[in-house]
């Protein structure tokens, strides 16, 4: 691979993962930069990163005042002399190798072009959100498959609605023509945002199964009711903003208390 990639990091009270993740990073060949986007640690975590980062001539550390992941990523992405992102969750550890398959995709696929992994649990199974179909009001209220964790696992890289944004690459400059993330997004939904956005300016949002990470999952010290607010308030303004005719707008409108009472029962 003669590409460069510069891997995003954004961090909030992650835990020992993050030295894992950074790690990983940090002995991958292919990863020729490393940003970390600091929302907030404990002082021991604060300086373990200082410690990383002064010992690591291709990493860096951004310390922010915890504006979310999508502003985290963004402002870490401000910071990337590269020719690709690789936008990667602070309690993800990336496989070796991973990254050749994810460059090798997006050369052929149309701009603006994201290139979502496979990431697996401790038991190597598929996790639920690594491929997806787009979102839409009628599959979040369960009329329609989202997720395609459960079908056959592809030969190769294949046309998707969604992955996740836990692990994903794309090309620097369909990034910044994107405009980069929904910065109103806290968290949660805004990797379904941006790759709706990529379809819709007629790019290309590509599941490549051959590139895998570990994902640990729930790793950041937050409570998960707050979790769960922040998880409704971002499917609200989803549904809201793709919302186009006035009678799919005041569906959404009567759609969201129960979708954020669905999530409510389900935690």
């Amino acid at each position: 691979m003669t590409r460069t990639v510069t891997a995003l990091v954004v961090t909030y009270h992650t835990g020992p993962r993050l030295l894992e993740c950074l790690h990983a990073l940090k002995g991958d060949p292919d990863v020729t930069a490393i940003v970390i986007a600091n929302n907030g640690n404990p002082p021991g975590m604060q300086a373990w990163l200082t410690g990383f980062v002064a010992s690591t001539p291709k990493a860096r550390q951004l310390d922010l005042p915890n504006p979310g992941f999508g502003a985290g990523i963004n402002a870490a992405a401000r910071l990337a002399a590269s020719d690709h992102l690789l936008v990667i969750n602070p309690d993800c550890v990336i496989k070796r190798g991973a990254l050749g398959p994810m460059v090798k995709a997006l050369e052929s696929a149309k701009s603006p072009a994201i290139a979502g992994g496979r990431i697996f649990d401790l038991q190597g199974r598929e996790e639920r959100g690594a491929r997806r179909e787009t979102l839409t009001l009628p599959r979040a209220l369960g009329f329609g498959r989202w997720t395609l964790h459960h079908l056959p696992p592809p030969p190769g890289p294949v046309p998707v609605g969604s992955i996740t944004g836990a692990f994903f690459l794309v090309r620097t400059q369909d990034f910044e023509a994107l405009g980069g993330f929904d910065e109103g997004y806290f968290i949660h939904v805004e990797d379904a945002d941006i790759c709706r956005r990529a379809l819709e300016a007629g790019g290309s949002v590509i599941y490549v199964p051959g590139a895998g990470a570990l994902h640990y999952g729930s790793t950041s010290d937050v409570a998960s009711d707050v979790v769960t607010q922040h998880k409704a308030k971002s499917l609200a303004r989803y549904f809201r903003k793709f919302a186009r005719a006035p009678l799919e707008r005041l569906i959404v409108e009567l759609a969201i208390p129960f979708i954020g009472l669905a999530l409510r029962l389900r935690r």
